[in-house]
């Protein structure tokens, strides 16, 4: 808010002054004081007239177009009229001898009424100078009245009256008041059962205290609004549509705050002028302030550099961009207009400009031009100015003098003379002058050229254009305020979409980085537009998203766009925020700021939108590198491919093609290098109509394949119509594969239409499988049989050929199919329908190829008579139903056991336990349930059976299998003598499966004879231990049995307890007690012996002395002890040593065979002595001479063995070094050493000790062997020495590493 200026006239100080504004224009001020004058200023503060009263004025008011200011004065009957166009007084008698208190212009007319102090009334007509003199309106002084907009005149008086009368005088209404009337107004009455437009209401304040309201159209209904007393007197009042109520600590709403120093006394009253621009107050002093509250909005921008109105005399030119300060220009009148260009700066009204210079920090004025009409707009820039005025522009130069230029180049009028047209709007750019018309045209001049260089016709008129700041691109609006981009460069135009009707300009972004962006702005709103090449997107100066906007103070104001937030930081902004901000920076092509949003961001969504608007823009190197950040493999190598393409239309297609936009990139690529890539892409997308089309322009050749494909899709849609037109174009005669699709296209194609000869010839002849097939199927559907017949057996389709020729009731025809038909369904056809003609055994044949196998099983027991082939299908099918007709085949035969056993294959347990009762085949029915997966109750029914015929080892036996075990036992126990050994071992089965101590102790009393006093051998004892896993309690079992057998003589029986005891443990990973580790080890040792004694090669014959030797030997240990001739283990012609060392071993333990102690111990003496080991042979041999033993010495052997001792001792006798005779025993065959270390594994086949170098192991038993050795063995022999079992030598492996084989084992 800016003081204009102020009035301070002597003669006015210390009294009130009256003022009143012009009305409409506001460009006049009446002002009156205690001067007895009437002195009228302009709104600049400069007096243009005065009115001389002869007294003080009582009133004044102007008439409603501010032509005529009326006063009245004390002491005058005069009406004095000032007329503001001739700037004359002139002077009315009213006619009345009475002094005038009141005067007031009419709000639609010129009717001026005037009022007198004893109540009379003047009404005059200034249009038609006629005077209506009303005598007693009112009884006294009318002090106060209102005119309304239809011309009614409400008057209120020191009477307590207020009347209405019309123009012509006449009272309409009046009432009587409680008080003087005052401040009486018009106003319109809003109720809730009428809204009038009417001024039907008056209001006045009476007495000072209410407020009377009084509705025309309800005279006797007035309305009395009393206030309190502690509000004080009403001062003024006003009918408003909007109230506000504001605390006076926080005045956000207030526009400006005054401060009048000076005035001391107060404030007097307010006037605003109509427009609002200017605000008058006077003081009680007697002073006039007037106040600029807004100004015209004049302002005009020239790249970034701006010039605005300030004041009513003043423009301001500034470039805040480039840091330029502000120069404040005087101007000489009130502009209408304001323009400014990169040196000048214009102002002016009506047909004249005033130009000045703008230097650094100075203004210059510079010239003065009128013009030969109204200057609507003027334009300037570098050299040139344009002023659009009654339909025309005139262009001339600014200063003359700068250029040496032509006389036609210093001016020029447009449009030519026989233009017929009236120019609208202007624009002047660096090379341009723009103009368009009423009739739709937009031209432009080219400066330097001095001519057109383009004219676009649009179809209604161009209001108004707005170019960009090169020139090269502009909005216009046309008179349907539809708003459209130009492009001069290609002529082409784009409509805006969503473009307001109410827009009333258009600035260009000024920044160089957002070129293409513009905004549009009405009264209230600013709507940011993006264009760019071929596409838009959705106010003084734009930079940046700054837009510096004039105020009606004379200030600027910059804004920054909604559409820029993203400028600010965004640091701390919300995410639903920062896709707003995101969406911003897409529109507005700001991608390196969109990059940093959608880093923030870090979601796909935001980078495949970035990436979209990046294509959308032609931006391909920032498209492939967000598609990389997004791991978008396919774009990058899309976009990778085409981003060298130089043609603009061809990559445009691409990326057209890209964003799915098809039409457009088919345009494109027409427009392109490359016109075949509209064809390529309308096929690949299959838009097979466009690509025929396309085709027939650029590729003939290829109408013939897209024929193909499009009837392909045809066919797959339905319309069989125009595939086969389709299929029939696309035959090219020299293309086979093509042409056999096409063909095939063709023979399917018919057979729909109907042409089912000319369909199935054509199939028939074609060389696919496939299609006669599917020839086949569509006539198959239309029930067709017959051909479609023949086309799948043409087409080796055998099952379906024969499937048709059954439906056509074709027999002979299948029966030629059958070898090839693999489909059970169709032989069982064949079958049904031979069966019914009594061919059975063509019948049986097909039933088998189906398998049907109950109907084969059928037709050869009731047909055929073959129970045996039905027998083996039912055996080898396992048919319930077939077991059944076999088993009641056999029931008639009366073969109780086959039908029996037939009954429990078909799961009919019941039925074959009562036949077999029946019958006395219970043995059958048990034999045949046993191995069968039967129920407990099946058991329970037999067991009980055998239980009732006193058959206690087939009842327990049963009893066993249903899991009853008590009765089981029970009849195991009671089993003859006959049964006992087979008993006793389902019994110890029974308990180990029971595991029920009370049955355990059953059986142990039974075994150990308590019940019959006859103990049972020890074994079964054995096998119960091992039955309930109570394996160390088996292990001191067996060793008794081992015991005594070895005391009984059969060491094998001994050996073989003992190491089937021994594998269990192991296998439980129990440790081997020592005991039986030792006994087994010296078993084994005996049982090899037997065969180190002396070993006799196949075929070789014995000498004398052998033979009466192996005979001594025989007739010693027996001839169980030596091996046939043939058949040696492990001993080597002549190895002596490794016999007698087995000897010594057994020898060492000869109280383990008390049965045969001399031979072992004299066959011992000899292998010593055959050896060579003289002191074994030696201590044996008095071993021999003891006499418990020396009388059962063989006498052969008696003398031999006593001289060997003789001459042993007596060496003996001399002297000679001590030296241990068994060190090298003791390592590989010491008994003693064998006895402590038992752990220390020993070769199975030479009962030596273990090499590590030469370690392996028998597969069935685990016990080691030495490898070399055991190899050497099994080349002669095909069992273990251990086990027994058999092993040939490819079984046996080498072990490396025998460290897990040395952990002890034995207890």
């Amino acid at each position: 808010m800016k003081r204009v200026f102020s009035l301070l006239e002597k003669t006015w100080l210390g009294a009130p002054i009256q003022f009143a504004w012009q009305k409409s224009s506001g460009n006049y001020l009446a002002v009156t004081g205690a001067d007895f004058i009437v002195k009228i200023f302009d709104r600049h503060g400069q007096k243009r007239s005065e009115i001389s009263l002869p007294g003080n004025c009582v009133a004044m008011d102007w008439d409603k177009d501010g032509d005529i200011l009326a006063v009245i004065a004390e002491k005058s009957s005069c009406i004095y009229l000032w007329d503001a166009n001739t700037n004359k007084t002139s002077q009315l008698d009213n006619g009345m001898r009475d002094q005038m208190s009141f005067l007031l212009w009419s709000k639609i007319g010129s009717f001026l009424a005037v009022g007198t102090i004893k109540g009379n009334l003047l009404i005059y007509n200034h249009q038609t100078s006629r005077k209506i003199p009303v005598l007693g309106k009112h009884t006294k002084k009318i002090t106060c009245g209102c005119w309304n907009t239809e011309n009614l005149l409400a008057l209120g008086g020191e009477d307590k009256m207020i009347t209405v009368s019309n123009q012509e005088g006449d009272t309409i209404r009046q009432t009587p008041v409680k008080s003087e009337p005052s401040d009486i107004k018009f106003s319109t009455s809003k109720t809730e059962e009428r809204i009038s437009s009417a001024e039907n209401t008056i209001s006045a304040v009476i007495g000072k205290k209410t407020l009377f309201l009084f509705h025309l159209n309800e005279p006797d209904n007035p309305v009395d609004l009393e206030f309190q007393q502690a509000y004080g007197n009403i001062v003024c009042y006003s009918w408003v549509s909007l109230i506000k109520i504001h605390d006076l600590t926080e005045l956000r709403d207030m526009y400006a705050i005054i401060n009048l120093d000076d005035e001391n006394k107060g404030l007097g009253t307010l006037s605003w002028t109509d427009d609002g621009q200017l605000l008058a107050l006077s003081t009680q002093r007697g002073s006039l302030h007037v106040f600029l509250t807004k100004l015209p909005i004049l302002g005009d921008a020239c790249h970034t550099r701006i010039a605005y109105l300030t004041s009513l005399l003043e423009v301001t030119v500034a470039n805040l961009i480039e840091g330029e300060p502000p120069v404040t220009v005087s101007v000489d009148v009130e502009p209408n207009f304001v323009a400014v260009g990169l040196y000048h700066l214009a102002v002016g009204m009506n047909n004249r400009a005033w130009f000045y210079v703008l230097g650094e920090n100075v203004v210059k004025k510079l010239k003065d031009v009128e013009y030969l009409g109204t200057v609507a707009s003027i334009c300037l820039h570098s050299d040139y100015a344009a002023a659009l005025f009654e339909g025309k522009i005139q262009l001339h130069l600014i200063e003359n003098e700068m250029l040496d230029a032509q006389e036609e180049r210093e001016t020029r009028l447009f449009p030519a003379v026989d233009d017929k047209c009236r120019i609208l709007c202007h624009a002047l750019t660096s090379d341009f002058l723009i103009y368009g018309t009423d009739t739709g045209s937009i031209q432009y001049f080219f400066i330097e050229d001095w001519q057109f260089v383009n004219d676009y016709r649009h179809p209604v008129g161009v209001k108004k254009l707005f170019p960009d700041p090169n020139g090269t691109r502009l909005v216009f609006i046309d008179e349907k305020s539809d708003g459209f981009v130009y492009c001069p460069v290609n002529d082409a135009t784009y409509e805006i979409p969503d473009f307001s009707p109410t827009i009333k300009g258009v600035l260009w972004e000024n920044w160089p980085m957002d070129k293409g962006v513009f905004i549009a702005y009405d009264d209230d709103k600013v709507y940011t537009y993006v264009f760019h090449k071929d596409t838009i997107q959705v106010p003084l100066l734009l930079y940046n998203g700054e837009l510096t906007c004039q105020t009606q103070s004379g200030k600027i104001n910059s804004i920054y766009l909604s559409t820029h937030s993203f400028l600010d930081s965004i640091k701390d902004t919300e995410p639903t925020d920062l896709r707003q901000m995101l969406m911003q920076t897409l529109m507005l092509k700001r991608f390196s700021d969109a990059w940093d949003i959608c880093k923030m961001l870090n979601d796909r969504t935001s980078w495949s939108e970035l990436a979209r608007a990046c294509l959308h823009h032609m931006e391909v190197e920032f498209a492939i590198r967000v598609s990389r950040t997004m791991g978008d493999v396919g774009t990058v190598m899309s976009l990778e491919q085409i981003k060298g393409i130089e043609d603009y239309n061809l990559l445009a297609g691409h990326l057209a093609m890209f964003t799915n936009d098809f039409n457009l990139a088919q345009d494109l690529y027409l427009a392109s290098n490359c016109p075949v890539a509209a064809l390529e892409m309308r096929r690949d997308l299959q838009h097979w109509d466009s690509a025929l089309q396309l085709a027939k322009r650029l590729a003939p050749d290829q109408i013939p394949f897209i024929s193909k494909e499009y009837a392909i899709q045809l066919e797959f849609t339905g319309d069989y119509v125009n595939a086969l037109a389709h299929y029939e174009k696309g035959i090219t005669g020299d293309n086979k594969e093509h042409d056999e699709v096409c063909l095939a296209g063709v023979a399917q194609m018919s057979i729909r239409m109907g042409d089912i000869r000319r369909g199935a010839h054509q199939a028939l002849k074609h060389p696919s499988r496939v299609l006669k097939r599917d020839c086949g199927a569509i006539l198959e559907n239309m029930k067709q049989f017959s051909e479609a017949a023949q086309l799948y057996e043409k087409g080796q389709y055998y099952d379906r050929a024969a499937s048709v020729y059954i439906r056509c009731k074709n027999w002979a025809k299948v029966g030629e199919l059958l070898p090839h038909v693999s489909s059970p369904k169709i032989h069982l056809q064949y079958a049904k329908a031979k069966e019914a003609d009594g061919r059975y055994k063509e019948a049986v044949v097909a039933y088998e190829n189906a398998k049907q196998w109950n109907s084969v099983i059928r037709i050869y027991l009731d047909h055929l008579n073959n129970p045996e082939k039905a027998v083996s299908i039912v055996r080898e099918t396992q048919s319930l139903d077939g077991a059944k007709m076999v088993a009641r085949f056999f029931l008639q035969l009366g073969d109780y056991g086959s039908a029996i056993q037939f009954l429990v294959l078909s799961k009919c347990n019941n039925e074959a336990f009562t036949l077999a009762q029946q019958h006395n085949k219970m043995e059958i029915y048990a034999d045949i349930i046993g191995a069968e997966d039967t129920t407990n109750e099946d058991y329970q029914s037999i067991a009980l059976y055998f239980e009732g015929e006193k058959r206690h080892f087939q009842a327990g036996k049963f009893f066993l299998l249903c899991g009853q075990y008590s009765r089981a036992l029970k009849h195991f126990l009671k089993c003859p003598s006959s049964e006992d050994n087979v008993a006793i071992e389902m019994a110890i089965e029974t308990v180990g499966q029971a595991k029920d101590e009370l049955l355990t102790n059953q059986l142990i009393d039974h075994l150990m004879g308590e019940s019959d006093g006859m103990p049972k051998d020890a074994k079964y004892l054995f096998r119960l231990y091992m039955a309930l896993k109570q394996y160390r309690e088996a292990a001191r079992t067996a060793i008794i049995i081992a015991r005594e057998e070895q005391s009984a003589g059969n060491y094998r029986n001994a050996h073989d307890v003992l190491f089937s005891m021994y594998a269990e443990l192991k296998s439980q990973k129990i440790k081997i007690p020592s005991e039986m580790a030792t006994n087994l080890m010296i078993l084994h040792s005996y049982i090899l012996v037997k065969c180190a004694v002396l070993y006799i090669p196949e075929g070789q014959r014995l000498s004398p002395a052998e033979a009466a030797e192996r005979s001594s030997l025989e007739s010693s240990l027996g001839p169980q002890w030596l091996p046939p001739g043939k058949s040696g283990i492990h001993v080597k012609s002549g190895d002596h040593m490794k016999g007698a060392r087995m000897l010594i071993r057994v020898a060492n333990n000869i109280s383990k065979f008390p049965s045969h102690i001399v031979p072992i111990l004299t066959s011992t003496v000899i292998e010593c002595h055959r050896a060579g080991l003289k002191n074994s042979a030696f201590s044996f041999a008095a071993m021999l001479m003891r006499p418990e033993y020396r009388n059962k010495i063989d006498a052969k052997y008696k003398k031999k063995i006593e001289a060997m001792r003789d001459r042993i001792l007596l060496r003996q006798k001399r002297p000679r070094p001590h030296v241990h005779s068994a060190s090298f025993f003791s390592q590989n065959a010491s008994s003693s050493v064998l006895a402590v270390k038992t752990t220390f594994p020993i070769a199975l086949q030479q009962g030596r000790h273990m090499l590590k170098d030469d370690w392996t192991m028998c597969p069935h038993c685990g016990f080691p062997a030495l490898y070399s050795e055991f190899k050497i063995l099994l080349n002669s022999e095909s069992t273990c020495p251990m086990c027994s079992e058999r092993l040939n030598s490819s079984q046996l492996k080498k072990i490396t590493d025998c460290t897990q084989y040395l952990r002890t084992e034995t207890e």
